[in-house]
């Protein structure tokens, strides 16, 4: 593999920089919903495949079924289940479409276009919040962390490879100067024309192509089931998150705005 080349000129997302990612990526990412029916809709594997090619990836660049089961239930040479449980909450949350809720107590919740979800404790967050698993994982993912050692450890090192010669590398960078400068809330602003709305952390095309790139070589199948469009969070749920010290709002409190 070549690796990733930037596909088109500089689109305006309505995104700023960091928030926008790579100069030339901007038009791969998820664009804001234009009907109701496309609210947290997943992106099907044909779309997710012409993704991956624009970022550098093919299939041959994925773990095996075998390799993907081993990591996350903790198997494989130098597995953890504590790292590995980390790792397969991520995917659900990054995946939380139509069809794959998650699930507080009884309440289901399917957010994932507004870049929001409910943790185990009913609390409404950005992915990129400190508590959340998704942001956790940035120590598990880093060079030298548990996921490479793994993947070198266990026959996938042509995978590594891969993902580091992507698109992934570049945005990284964006992605971790975006959630370095977004508080607690890690909520991102768009603005087009002249309509400002709030969307969550991981829906900023940065952290998004990251995302993809990660759950791509995981399995490919994941990275078909993210978010296929953005949509703004009700402006009343996003002051209330952003007035919040931890970044978190009783989803009980708000679950109607997403009704």
């Amino acid at each position: 593999m070549a690796g990733a080349q930037p596909v088109a000129d500089t689109v305006d997302t309505g995104f700023v920089i960091p928030f926008a990612g790579a100069p030339g990526y901007e038009s791969i990412a998820p664009t804001q919903m234009t009907t109701p029916d496309q609210l947290n809709q997943p992106l099907g594997q044909q779309t997710a495949e012409e993704i991956a090619a624009q970022i550098g990836l093919e299939p041959a660049d994925a773990l095996t079924e075998e390799q993907y089961r081993d990591l996350i239930s903790g198997g494989g040479v130098g597995g953890n289940r504590e790292d590995a449980a980390v790792i397969d909450e991520c995917a659900r949350i990054l995946t939380n479409t139509n069809g794959r809720p998650l699930y507080s107590g009884t309440t289901p919740s399917v957010l994932a276009s507004y870049g929001l979800y409910v943790n185990p404790d009913g609390l409404l967050e950005s992915p990129a919040n400190a508590d959340a698993p998704t942001r956790q994982v940035n120590t598990l993912i880093a060079p030298g962390g548990f996921v490479g050692t793994w993947l070198r450890n266990n026959g996938a090192t042509h995978t590594l490879i891969a993902l580091y010669q992507s698109a992934y590398t570049v945005q990284a960078v964006y992605g971790f100067a975006a959630q370095q400068i977004s508080g607690a809330a890690q909520l991102v602003t768009n603005t087009k024309g002249n309509v400002s709305s709030e969307v969550g952390m991981s829906m900023a095309p940065p952290l998004w192509i990251v995302n993809f790139a990660l759950l791509y070589i995981l399995k490919p199948s994941l990275a078909a089931a993210m978010p296929a469009n953005w949509a703004p969070i009700p402006p009343a749920v996003a002051d209330a998150v952003k007035a919040s010290p931890t970044g978190q709002v009783a989803f009980s409190d708000y679950a109607s705005y997403f009704e």
